[in-house]
């Protein structure tokens, strides 16, 4: 691996002044600094802009209409020219050591193409430990990847190949892109983890998308289903995909029953029985 990588950060942001400093100044200044840092202002009407333009050349501002945190990102990628790309939410903040610790550990083990961090997680100011389910693995992931997201965008750091392999985040989804993408990667690629709790994750805010959107499997069996169907995984992904996909369904028919939203269940118990025969 070369001495020096040359990173790309993308921030999207949206509606957020009241953090998006915070997130800015932690890539500011760690201690191994990126080659660019480009913010995506997805739409903001507050007063994100004016913050923004304080900071001078020292990033790179893209303003656009609202369309969402993954098309945001895929801008942010689309334009940035660094060899790896590490993502950071608006609302997080990296620790100043959090890219410096990264690149040593690939420089140690280059044969891999992405690595994330541990975590510390703050919910509405206090600190809060993470349950086991959420601990974060490494090697090969995939089938730690099926039932939730247990990866951070905010701490990933990716090299620019596996992205151009794998493809973008997928901007249909209006939630869970990050657990889409990583299907399509942990199934492919292997995962480097610094197991050091190297960003804060902030949580309890209104805008969080885990609370916009009630029913977040069924943004992940949209995903599920996308992957058995791409030809991209071997029987045995393919086995243990199609378990948790079930899984998930028979859940998501239940709860529709119970709430007596006859077309929602009827949908997904469709899709139940189509999958749990094959």
């Amino acid at each position: 691996m070369e001495a020096n990588l040359t990173i790309s950060v993308i921030i999207p942001t949206f509606n957020r002044s009241s953090v998006i400093g915070r997130a800015i100044d932690s890539v500011l200044s760690q201690s191994y600094l990126a080659h660019e840092v480009i913010v995506i202002d997805d739409g903001s009407s507050d007063d994100t802009h004016e913050i923004l333009i304080r900071y001078g050349d020292s990033i790179r501002i893209v303003s656009q209409s609202n369309q969402g945190v993954s098309a945001a990102r895929n801008a942010g990628i689309g334009i940035s020219n660094g060899k790896w790309i590490a993502l950071l939410d608006s609302d997080d903040e990296w620790m100043e050591n959090k890219l410096e610790k990264q690149v040593e550990m690939l420089s140690s083990n280059p044969e891999f193409k992405i690595c994330h961090t541990d975590e510390i997680w703050i919910r509405n100011g206090r600190r809060v430990n993470a349950m086991k389910k959420h601990a974060k693995p490494d090697g090969w992931i995939f089938n730690r990847c099926l039932p939730l997201c247990c990866v951070s965008p905010s701490s990933v750091l990716i090299n620019r190949e596996v992205l151009d392999h794998v493809g973008l985040f997928d901007e249909s989804l209006p939630a869970c892109e990050d657990y889409d993408l990583w299907l399509r990667i942990f199934s492919q690629y292997s995962a480097l983890l610094v197991p050091e709790n190297l960003i804060k994750k902030y949580g309890g805010h209104d805008d969080q998308l885990s609370r916009l959107y009630w029913g977040m499997d069924r943004f992940r069996v949209r995903s599920l289903i996308k992957i058995l169907e791409s030809g991209e995984i071997d029987e045995v992904q393919k086995a243990e995909t199609r378990d948790v996909l079930v899984s998930k369904l028979a859940v998501l028919a239940n709860g529709f029953r119970k709430r007596n939203k006859h077309t929602e269940c009827d949908f997904y118990q469709s899709l139940l029985n189509n999958w749990s025969s094959n």
